[in-house]
């Protein structure tokens, strides 16, 4: 009988040839194919950030899976979810888009370079919006891959809200931990907006602070394994995954995606103590 295939999902918010800002986006266009040329089901979301060109990139809505609302704060926003593919890949990525949240020249700063005030519910709407894309979707990942800061409440919300979810309730949540980040910190309220559903306060307390550090713990305290992404982590990060016992690749043995598969493999089936 064959064996049914790793389900791996990928949540970023940037990756090549979309969006380059850092490393992340390399690393988010190669590891996916590595992993379906493995002969891994991959699906990949993303925030359609303005100045992504939809023609060039050959973006088109799915109105199947558009017309959902997600709230914050009380506010309904609209969720629009787009599709592109990469064909020397084979591979889709789903883009979700907002007017108020995405449509604008600049991604995470203005163009005089200020920090925008509402990063945090982008944030909380780029992750709230991809677990319900994914509902949607009707496709239950084994294995969730989350990539970059904006994705840090997924794994808080796969462990919360979403556990008993038909679609996410087997998923294992892996986080990359990656250097490049941001020195200003979010609304003093993005923790309390964040809460969702079957939470309390105390499974957001770890983002109270608002920093790149503490969305970093945050994302780790609910995630089930950590990559090091990057050679240089904050010495509190790298103490805090040592001490919380979480399988762990180490940096050295990212550059070679054969260990990202056997990593998953073994996430996904419970059985690794941890490659550091």
């Amino acid at each position: 009988m064959e064996m049914a295939k790793t389900k791996l999902l990928i949540i970023t918010h940037e990756m090549s040839p979309f969006l380059e800002l850092t490393k992340i986006s390399e690393i988010t266009r190669q590891l996916p194919q590595a992993m379906q040329e493995k002969g891994f089901e991959i699906r990949i979301l993303m925030p359609k950030f303005g100045n992504i060109n939809e023609r060039r990139n050959r973006l088109h809505e799915v109105i199947r899976l558009s017309g959902m609302n997600i709230i914050i704060d009380d506010n309904d926003n609209p969720l629009i979810i787009k599709v592109a593919s990469i064909p020397a890949a084979r591979m889709q990525v789903y883009f979700l888009d907002n007017e108020d949240y995405f449509h604008r020249k600049y991604v995470f700063r203005d163009k005089e370079n200020k920090f925008y005030a509402d990063n945090d519910e982008r944030t909380i709407f780029f992750c709230k919006g991809a677990l319900e894309t994914v509902k949607k979707l009707g496709w239950s990942p084994d294995v969730v891959h989350c990539h970059g800061w904006m994705t840090a409440l997924v794994p808080a919300y796969i462990k919360t809200t979403y556990k008993n979810d038909p679609t996410f309730k087997n998923a294992k949540v892996v986080y990359s931990v990656y250097e490049n980040c941001f020195d200003e910190k979010l609304n003093p309220e993005f923790h309390k907006k964040a809460i969702m559903n079957h939470m309390t306060g105390a499974d957001t307390e770890a983002f109270a602070s608002g920093d790149c550090n503490s969305l970093h713990i945050g994302a780790i305290t609910h995630a089930d394994a950590v990559v090091f992404a990057d050679e240089k982590i904050d010495e509190a990060v790298l103490k805090f995954v040592k001490d919380s016992n979480k399988p762990t690749l180490a940096f050295n043995l990212t550059e070679n995606y054969d260990n990202f598969y056997t990593f998953y493999e073994e996430v996904a089936n419970d059985e690794l103590v941890s490659i550091a």
